[in-house]
């Protein structure tokens, strides 16, 4: 039977009360009901950070922070209860190994699912244990505060406005760190918050390999005679009907609005959980394909959170993987999907539908137009499919600094602008489109943005598991199937391989069984070699 979002489980019945002379079964559903009980605190905290970032009046930053605030801290207490510690080591003494050593052991263990779920709660529950709740409830308040100043200083071109908020989040996080392992680097540790089921240096090593391949890749296209068709998407395109295309979008690709809804934000982003998952997008009256590819993007986080099983919510086996899956998905759709001339065949005419002055454009000025190389674009969130990972790797280094106590907030701007320059050949004419156009540091997000890099690799290995799957199996291959706008199949594999699991697997045995290997940069590089080659005619 589902769970009830709005009511999740009392746990009253059942004291938690490790010298009780209960089953492992009871003290483990007493642990499942505490989780969701502290999951229940964080989706409100969610629909309150969503509210914020869309609807909300300006004028209602102080409250906003103060409620974020009370609401972390609670999340933060009931993680961190003596009887959440007391349960796990209950479970932990009635089952596995530990069980022989009890004289009235009754022979009691966990199954793999089960096993899976006290794992992923062990986990946030020894970090959170480690941290003060007063420094949780100050990181919080922190955020909100930093997130309206950001808004205005990203408006007004105006860094030194936000970089005492920069600093200080920079100072909390690191504090944060410090209480959650002090002798590990902190930037590891932060970055575990995201990603933790894969090493720092792993990541480092993949970012490593992509600018290996991207950059000989950008500067072959950049010397390149080929000129894409893109004049035919130029002109004027009024909001209003670039949201009107957005939603056609959305419904083709499968979007359910009995359990989200469409926003408009300063930079697009998904929220939610599977009864209630929301999405923004943004528009620009110059360039509505980039509306139409932001919008793909959050559909696939969308349609992932969606698709976690309902009656699991509130558990670890009814929430996402981690951000590197989460970001597969959106990139699988934004990319793979939305970027394919398969995909064009059949939206082409809604466009047009929409857009008359673009009924001379065809198939193929779509496809070219999409996936045009802009080596010379500064905003990370409007760029090519091969720059985009040169926009993260400044960034990462940047925090990767910042939080190790190598660079100075100060310096950001400069630092930036020298990144900008030595990976793309290009200098931010303002902060705004420099350090200031990302909302990640203002959350205090640091270690987040190397996920963006690592779920663009995971989605290529995906879908390429995907296709071959489902063109060796009855009926029209993927390509054809996606050109009819049937994305059925395609969702059906994403569903078995990926989002059903929850949490149960972490992240390179989610990989291995959906795909055969562990998570590897070899499908992303051999696709965008292939892909781009062919478009501007140069060679790996």
């Amino acid at each position: 039977m589902d769970t009830d979002p709005a009511t999740p489980a009392d746990s009253d019945e059942r004291p938690d009360d490790p010298g009780s002379d209960r089953s492992l079964e009871d003290a483990y559903d007493a642990l499942l009901d505490r989780c969701r009980r502290w999951n229940a605190v964080s989706s409100a905290s969610g629909v309150l950070s969503w509210d914020q970032q869309v609807m909300m009046p300006e004028g209602g930053t102080p409250a906003r922070s103060k409620q974020l605030s009370a609401l972390s801290s609670l999340e933060h207490d009931l993680l961190t209860a003596e009887e959440t510690g007391d349960l796990l080591e209950e479970i932990d003494e009635r089952s596995g190994d530990h069980a022989a050593d009890r004289s009235d052991d009754r022979g009691e263990t966990l199954s793999a699912e089960q096993a899976a779920v006290v794992r992923e709660i062990r986990r946030p529950y020894e970090r959170a244990d480690a941290v003060p709740r007063d420094l949780v409830e100050e990181i919080s308040e922190a955020s909100s505060e930093a997130l309206s100043v950001w808004e205005r200083a990203r408006a007004d071109d105006d860094f030194d406005a936000f970089a005492p908020h920069l600093e200080r989040l920079v100072e909390l996080k690191r504090e944060y760190a410090e209480h959650v392992d002090p002798d590990r680097d902190p930037y590891a540790v932060l970055f575990e918050a995201y990603e933790p089921c894969l090493p720092i240096e792993r990541a480092e090593a993949i970012l490593e390999e992509l600018r290996g391949t991207l950059v000989p890749l950008i500067d072959a296209i950049r010397e390149s005679d080929v000129d894409l068709a893109v004049d035919t998407f130029e002109g004027t395109f009024p909001e209003e009907r670039q949201e009107d295309l957005a939603r056609e979008a959305l419904d083709l690709l499968g979007y359910d609005f009995e359990r989200g809804r469409l926003d408009v934000s300063a930079h697009p982003f998904t929220a939610g959980n599977q009864f209630d998952c929301r999405i923004t997008t943004r528009f620009d009256e110059s360039d509505p394909l980039s509306a139409v590819g932001s919008t793909i993007h959050e559909f696939g986080h969308a349609r992932y959170t969606h698709g976690l099983p309902r009656e699991h919510f509130g558990t670890p086996l009814g929430d996402s993987r981690d951000l590197s899956v989460h970001e597969s998905q959106s990139r699988l759709f934004e990319n793979h999907v939305g970027r394919s001339r398969a995909f064009w065949e059949r939206f082409l005419p809604t466009f047009r539908e929409h857009f008359p002055d673009a009924s001379d454009a065809t198939v193929e000025d779509a496809y070219e137009a999409v996936n045009q190389v802009h080596p010379d674009n500064r905003i990370r969130v409007e760029a090519d499919e091969l720059t985009y990972h040169l926009h993260v790797l400044v960034r990462f280094e940047i925090e990767r600094d910042l939080v190790r106590g190598d660079l100075d907030v100060a310096d950001v701007p400069e630092r930036w602008n020298e990144g900008y320059e030595e990976y793309l050949g290009i200098r931010p004419e303002n902060d705004a489109e420099g350090c200031l156009q990302d909302v990640h540091w203002s959350h205090g997000n640091f270690g987040y943005f190397p996920t963006y890099s690592l779920g663009s690799v995971m989605a290529a290995q995906l879908y390429a598991a995907a296709e071959a799957e489902i063109d060796a199996g009855e009926g029209p291959d993927l390509d054809a199937r996606v050109a009819a706008g049937d994305f059925e199949a395609l969702h059906e594999w994403l569903h078995e391989n990926v989002h059903r699991h929850g949490a149960r697997y972490e992240t390179d045995e989610l990989v291995r069984r959906a795909t055969g290997e562990p998570l590897s940069a070899a499908a992303f590089t051999d696709y965008v070699e292939s892909k781009y080659g062919e478009l501007y005619d140069v060679s790996p």
